[in-house]
């Protein structure tokens, strides 16, 4: 029987590629986007702060006066930004997995208070629009920029990782996906190959690239 071949749209953990190898995969890997912190300003920041990614997390902390935002409480989607906001001191209030569900936690139950949202350049309008809509208080501060590093990918593929929509838009500007299965960590993820027409999707329980790792195990197995 011949290898199963994985292609990671990211340059995955040495013990997340490792788990592949051993469940017997061949692995190919390379980050269709790149993420770099922006320049930015901790001035007016309401009561409540937002996250929705781990990349605005880890920007925020590398400002030097991060530790004067430690008196918030925090709502964040994803447990690993919870994990890396709770390692460093802060109140995480809320977490989901999903920002759709966070947005209707804030505007059903603490509509009356103020937010300040911790962005990326990409993200989506599903959260600012839903604030908006229900008249929440809140501002924006963008804090990393991602950009696509599209590129194209020889080796055949039968199964490919997706973990964010940005790195599925990247990889169609130069690869074709056929009859791959492609596996997503999220809902977001799933929507973007969906509205390409991609129809082999399988969506992680849980949006981790451990899940989505599992399920390539169980796939194939």
């Amino acid at each position: 029987m011949s290898t199963i071949s994985i292609l990671s749209t990211k340059i995955l953990l040495s013990h997340q590629k490792q788990a592949l190898l051993n469940a017997g995969f061949s692995v190919t890997e390379a980050n269709f986007i790149k993420t770099e912190n922006s320049d930015f300003d901790l001035k007016g920041i309401n009561e409540n702060l937002i996250f929705t990614s781990q990349n605005a997390a880890q920007s925020v902390l590398l400002h030097p006066k991060w530790e004067e935002l430690k008196t918030k409480n925090v709502f964040c989607v994803g447990l690993k930004t919870k994990a890396l906001l709770e390692e460093n001191g802060f109140n995480v209030v809320v977490y989901v997995d999903y920002a759709s569900d966070l947005a209707e936690i804030i505007t059903l139950i603490y509509a009356s208070e103020s937010y300040t949202f911790f962005s990326g350049n990409l993200r989506k309008e599903t959260l600012p629009k839903a604030l908006k809509t229900a008249k929440v208080n809140f501002n924006e501060i963008q804090v990393y920029e991602t950009t696509l590093t599209p590129q194209k990918i020889k080796t055949a593929a039968d199964g490919i990782l997706f973990f964010s929509p940005s790195a599925v838009e990247s990889f169609l500007k130069e690869n074709k996906i056929k009859n791959e299965i492609c596996f997503c960590i999220g809902n977001t993820t799933a929507e973007a190959l969906e509205n390409n027409k991609v129809k082999n999707v399988i969506i992680a329980q849980q949006p981790s690239v451990e899940e989505v790792i599992e399920d390539v195990i169980e796939e194939y197995k």
